[in-house]
């Protein structure tokens, strides 16, 4: 009986042990602003860590340890040009990331952020790389660089004891007790009436219909939370509608509008993601029109170091619009396989500044599902049957991409 006892507590001593040596996760392993000369390496973790940072020589690498953690991820993926390999191992409670280099690295910064707008802990790290040089012998090699030199490498067997796990294709885990957050934005409203159509009908009753529409389908599914930033005929300003969307956390915003021009005969669907510089002449001009209630941007980043604000906003700023754009991709192409939809003939997907996309952590589209200077397309805009089926192939592309926002990564 004693006997069982001890075992019994011997064994709750050791699951004890256990939870305090892994405090923290490795969630991901990325790149930024990669060059021949430099990268930005983040590695994602679910809480704050003790960590320790070595560039190495004979070979190249870079080593992180961190302390008191484990890996949730099995592999790292899409390293870039200047990287040969990356490895991830465990010794104790010891979680160690190799990244081997072609060239000689050196790191020039290295930041700890605590989570924000989203984003979990991150720590930053920026690279530099010496290009290495050939040399007749290991004799020249050593002249040139004594710290190449075997005797300079510092204790080789304790490196060794790290065991490297191998790459493997299993899926990891998800997460399955929170949904993905979606909001639908119904353009204009209110004294803001937007476009109005050959018939009379007004750009925000069509874009309202619409959202209730997507929303139908995607309650269906059973899987996601949707969010509309109106729901009657009120007038929201767009810097209140992706304040909105950050507030609620959406993890995919989709403004809905309907375009006008003096051309009768323009027609199609087009997609918009952000960019400062319009794709063409129309783009800008319709971005200046849907900008005319918006209000100054900001982004509170707190009592941040503006060094440690300048980097957050641009993690965000290119993780959003690579995702973004990734999502309008899944939209043209699923809008392709409905021939009934009539598409913009060529550029369908497009970029503007448009404010209401220019929330920097949450992915934003803005979509034109037509053209109400068209009479025929403001027929088929004002057609319940004809929205649903574009309000269809919207909900595949969304379908299609949260399993793989993974791939839009930030190279």
């Amino acid at each position: 009986m004693i006997l069982k006892r001890l075992t019994a507590l011997i064994f709750l001593m050791l699951i004890s042990i256990t939870s305090v040596c892994f405090a923290g996760e490795t969630l991901s392993v990325r790149f930024g602003n990669s060059s021949d000369q430099s990268s930005r390496i983040i590695v994602d973790l679910t809480e704050k860590p003790e960590y320790k940072v070595m560039t190495l020589q004979n070979p190249s690498r870079v080593v992180i340890d961190l302390y008191k953690s484990s890996h949730r991820i099995n592999q790292i993926e899409k390293m870039p040009d200047n990287f040969k390999t990356g490895r991830l191992g465990q010794n104790g409670s010891t979680a160690r990331i190799v990244l081997d280099t072609y060239d000689i690295p050196e790191t020039k910064k290295i930041l700890l952020l605590e989570p924000n707008a989203g984003y979990p802990w991150r720590l930053v790290m920026d690279v530099n790389f010496n290009k290495q040089v050939a040399y007749n012998d290991m004799a020249d090699l050593i002249e040139a660089h004594p710290q190449l030199a075997p005797q300079e490498q510092k204790k080789p067997e304790q490196e060794e004891k790290i065991v490297l796990r191998q790459p493997t294709p299993e899926p990891q885990p998800v997460q399955q007790d929170q949904k993905k957050v979606i909001v639908l934005d119904a353009g204009h409203g209110g004294q803001d009436p937007g476009a109005i159509g050959i018939s009379g009908v007004y750009e925000k009753t069509i874009t309202l219909s619409m959202a209730k529409q997507i929303r139908s389908i995607l309650e269906k599914t059973g899987k996601y939370k949707i969010k509309l930033t109106r729901e009657t005929d009120v007038f929201i300003p767009l810097y209140n509608r992706r304040k909105f969307a950050q507030n609620v956390k959406a993890n995919l915003f989709i403004s809905i509008h309907a375009d006008s021009t003096k051309r009768p005969t323009a027609r199609g669907f087009s997609i918009y993601t952000l960019s400062e510089k319009a794709s063409d002449k129309e783009a800008e001009k319709l971005a200046e029109r849907e900008n005319k209630a918006d209000i100054v941007d900001g982004i509170d980043f707190g009592t941040q170091p503006k060094e440690v604000q300048d980097i957050l906003l641009n993690l965000a700023q290119r993780e959003t619009k690579n995702k973004s754009a990734f999502f309008a991709e899944k939209v043209v192409n699923e809008l392709k396989k409905t021939p009934v939809i009539s598409l913009l003939s060529q550029d369908i997907h497009r970029f503007a500044g448009f404010a209401v996309l220019k929330a920097p952590d949450v992915p934003s589209v803005l979509v034109e599902m037509g053209f109400l200077s068209n009479k025929y397309e403001e027929k088929n805009l004002r057609s319940n049957s004809y929205r649903e089926k574009m309000a269809q192939a919207i909900v595949k592309a969304i379908e299609e991409y949260f399993p793989e926002e993974h791939k839009a990564t930030f190279n």
